[in-house]
């Protein structure tokens, strides 16, 4: 989604989340602020995605995570915090690999797909978009 898909301030953030988290299918969306990864809003089980926990290692912080709710996401948990960190490596690091193949090109969508469930990324200028599905059977 560009600039212009997405429309400009928080209205159309908040459009363009309702509308996706009514798709068939998606379990979660997540908005992340695109220079900090800090967590903007939430929407369905995000919680209930990373059920996986790693015994005494933690996640590398990739920004501050306060809660920065635009009032439609109640307080973040702590999985949800390590889930939009790792999406937000993902996708710093998967920048890095366009930009050291060519420097002139940039990630405009990923696809991370599981037995159980599909991440789809949208890196805007502003924001990560995050959409998690479940997958068929």
């Amino acid at each position: 989604m560009s600039d212009a898909a997405l429309g400009t301030g928080p209205d159309a953030l908040e459009e363009t989340l309702g509308r996706l988290s009514k798709k068939a299918g998606v379990r979660a969306t997540i908005a992340l602020d695109r220079a900090s990864g800090a967590i903007l809003k939430t929407s369905g089980q995000v919680g209930s995605i990373r059920t996986a926990k790693p015994s005494g290692s933690s996640v590398p912080a990739a920004g501050s995570f306060a809660n920065e709710s635009d009032g439609g996401s109640a307080n973040h948990d702590q999985g949800t915090e390590e889930l939009a960190s790792m999406v937000w490596n993902f996708v710093n690091t998967a920048g890095g690999l366009v930009q050291e193949l060519d420097t002139e090109d940039e990630v405009k969508l990923l696809r991370l797909r599981t037995k159980k469930q599909e991440f789809v990324i949208v890196p805007d200028a502003k924001y990560l978009l995050i959409v998690i599905h479940d997958t068929a059977a």
